[in-house]
Protein backbone atom coordinates (compact mmCIF):
# COMPACT_ATOMS: atom_id res chain seq x y z
CA UNK A 1 0.00 0.00 0.00
CA UNK A 2 1.25 3.29 -0.44
CA UNK A 3 1.70 6.14 1.85
CA UNK A 4 -1.19 8.12 0.98
CA UNK A 5 -4.69 6.00 0.65
CA UNK A 6 -8.13 7.34 0.07
CA UNK A 7 -10.10 6.29 3.08
CA UNK A 8 -13.76 6.59 1.92
CA UNK A 9 -17.00 6.42 4.79
CA UNK A 10 -19.73 4.65 3.27
CA UNK A 11 -23.58 4.69 4.95
CA UNK A 12 -23.75 1.16 5.84
CA UNK A 13 -22.88 0.22 1.67
CA UNK A 14 -19.39 -0.56 1.41
CA UNK A 15 -20.19 -4.37 0.71
CA UNK A 16 -22.18 -3.33 -1.98
CA UNK A 17 -19.75 -0.60 -3.05
CA UNK A 18 -16.69 -2.58 -3.31
CA UNK A 19 -18.89 -5.41 -5.18
CA UNK A 20 -19.71 -2.82 -7.61
CA UNK A 21 -16.14 -1.07 -7.88
CA UNK A 22 -13.85 -4.31 -8.30
CA UNK A 23 -16.47 -5.38 -10.81
CA UNK A 24 -16.26 -2.42 -13.28
CA UNK A 25 -12.69 -1.82 -13.19
CA UNK A 26 -9.60 -4.08 -14.38
CA UNK A 27 -6.97 -4.55 -11.67
CA UNK A 28 -9.18 -4.67 -8.71
CA UNK A 29 -9.43 -6.89 -6.01
CA UNK A 30 -10.45 -6.77 -1.89
CA UNK A 31 -7.48 -7.55 -0.22
CA UNK A 32 -9.30 -8.14 3.32
CA UNK A 33 -12.78 -6.95 4.63
CA UNK A 34 -13.16 -7.01 8.43
CA UNK A 35 -16.89 -8.16 9.99
CA UNK A 36 -18.65 -7.59 13.11
CA UNK A 37 -18.74 -11.13 14.65
CA UNK A 38 -18.83 -14.18 12.63
CA UNK A 39 -21.86 -13.41 10.34
CA UNK A 40 -22.32 -9.70 10.97
CA UNK A 41 -21.79 -7.24 8.13
CA UNK A 42 -18.54 -5.84 6.72
CA UNK A 43 -17.31 -2.56 9.10
CA UNK A 44 -13.99 -1.99 7.51
CA UNK A 45 -12.23 -3.49 3.91
CA UNK A 46 -8.74 -2.63 2.47
CA UNK A 47 -9.57 -3.11 -1.79
CA UNK A 48 -8.02 -2.05 -4.77
CA UNK A 49 -9.80 -0.27 -7.95
CA UNK A 50 -8.01 -0.29 -10.90
CA UNK A 51 -4.50 -0.88 -9.05
CA UNK A 52 -5.22 2.51 -6.63
CA UNK A 53 -5.88 1.29 -3.25
CA UNK A 54 -8.40 2.46 -0.75
CA UNK A 55 -9.40 1.82 2.41
CA UNK A 56 -13.30 1.92 3.70
CA UNK A 57 -15.62 1.91 6.53
CA UNK A 58 -19.22 1.60 7.14
CA UNK A 59 -19.52 4.98 9.03
CA UNK A 60 -23.16 4.99 9.10
CA UNK A 61 -25.00 8.57 7.95
CA UNK A 62 -22.62 10.95 9.21
CA UNK A 63 -20.24 11.27 6.62
CA UNK A 64 -21.29 11.96 3.05
CA UNK A 65 -19.37 12.15 0.44
CA UNK A 66 -19.15 15.61 -1.66
CA UNK A 67 -18.48 16.47 -5.34
CA UNK A 68 -15.19 18.66 -3.70
CA UNK A 69 -13.21 15.18 -3.96
CA UNK A 70 -13.63 13.25 -7.23
CA UNK A 71 -12.01 9.61 -8.65
CA UNK A 72 -10.21 10.46 -12.01
CA UNK A 73 -10.77 7.82 -14.52
CA UNK A 74 -8.15 8.21 -17.53
CA UNK A 75 -9.64 6.32 -20.84
CA UNK A 76 -8.23 5.09 -23.81
CA UNK A 77 -11.25 5.77 -26.19
CA UNK A 78 -14.67 6.69 -26.56
CA UNK A 79 -15.39 2.96 -25.99
CA UNK A 80 -13.65 3.07 -22.72
CA UNK A 81 -15.54 6.24 -21.49
CA UNK A 82 -18.81 4.32 -22.78
CA UNK A 83 -17.84 1.03 -21.06
CA UNK A 84 -17.45 2.76 -17.81
CA UNK A 85 -20.20 5.31 -18.29
CA UNK A 86 -22.67 2.49 -19.68
CA UNK A 87 -21.95 0.60 -16.13
CA UNK A 88 -21.92 2.98 -14.12
CA UNK A 89 -25.53 4.52 -15.30
CA UNK A 90 -27.23 1.35 -15.05
CA UNK A 91 -26.19 0.67 -11.58
CA UNK A 92 -28.26 3.79 -10.67
CA UNK A 93 -25.72 6.71 -10.92
CA UNK A 94 -26.55 10.47 -11.90
CA UNK A 95 -24.77 12.02 -14.91
CA UNK A 96 -23.58 15.55 -14.08
CA UNK A 97 -21.40 17.65 -16.18
CA UNK A 98 -18.70 17.60 -18.07
CA UNK A 99 -17.76 13.99 -18.04
CA UNK A 100 -18.90 13.94 -13.80
CA UNK A 101 -20.72 11.02 -12.67
CA UNK A 102 -22.32 10.53 -8.97
CA UNK A 103 -22.71 6.93 -8.14
CA UNK A 104 -25.33 4.94 -6.36
CA UNK A 105 -23.20 5.46 -3.24
CA UNK A 106 -22.23 9.39 -3.49
CA UNK A 107 -18.84 8.76 -4.52
CA UNK A 108 -18.24 11.49 -7.80
CA UNK A 109 -16.10 10.00 -10.75
CA UNK A 110 -14.83 12.01 -13.57
CA UNK A 111 -14.69 9.33 -17.25
CA UNK A 112 -12.05 11.60 -19.46
CA UNK A 113 -11.00 10.48 -22.32
CA UNK A 114 -6.96 10.44 -22.91
CA UNK A 115 -7.83 12.60 -26.36
CA UNK A 116 -9.39 15.09 -24.43
CA UNK A 117 -6.45 15.63 -22.16
CA UNK A 118 -3.91 15.98 -25.40
CA UNK A 119 -6.48 18.78 -26.56
CA UNK A 120 -6.62 20.96 -23.68
CA UNK A 121 -2.43 20.65 -23.78
CA UNK A 122 -2.18 22.24 -27.20
CA UNK A 123 -0.82 25.58 -27.40
CA UNK A 124 -2.76 27.71 -29.31
CA UNK A 125 -5.36 29.17 -26.71
CA UNK A 126 -8.43 29.40 -29.29
CA UNK A 127 -8.45 25.56 -29.89
CA UNK A 128 -8.28 25.06 -26.46
CA UNK A 129 -11.09 27.71 -25.55
CA UNK A 130 -13.40 25.55 -28.39
CA UNK A 131 -12.23 22.48 -26.89
CA UNK A 132 -13.52 23.63 -23.24
CA UNK A 133 -16.94 25.39 -24.83
CA UNK A 134 -18.15 21.65 -26.36
CA UNK A 135 -17.01 19.71 -23.04
CA UNK A 136 -19.20 22.49 -21.28
CA UNK A 137 -22.27 21.51 -23.30
CA UNK A 138 -21.55 17.31 -22.29
CA UNK A 139 -22.59 15.16 -19.52
CA UNK A 140 -20.55 12.07 -21.09
CA UNK A 141 -17.93 12.94 -22.98
CA UNK A 142 -17.90 12.46 -26.83
CA UNK A 143 -14.13 12.75 -27.92
CA UNK A 144 -15.69 12.89 -31.50
CA UNK A 145 -16.91 16.33 -30.64
CA UNK A 146 -14.55 17.78 -28.84
CA UNK A 147 -11.70 16.80 -31.97
CA UNK A 148 -14.56 18.50 -34.26
CA UNK A 149 -14.35 21.45 -31.97
CA UNK A 150 -10.65 21.18 -31.92
CA UNK A 151 -10.05 21.31 -35.58
CA UNK A 152 -12.91 23.70 -36.57
CA UNK A 153 -10.98 26.49 -34.19
CA UNK A 154 -8.70 28.54 -35.83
Amino acid sequence: MSKVTPFLMFDNQLAEAIAFYTSVFPESEIKYKARTGEDGPITSAEFIVGGQHFMGYNGGPYFKFSQGISFFVSCEDQKEVDQYWDAFVKAGATPLQCGWITDQFGVTWQIVPKRFMGLIADENPQKVQAVMDAMMTMEKLDVAALVQAYESAS
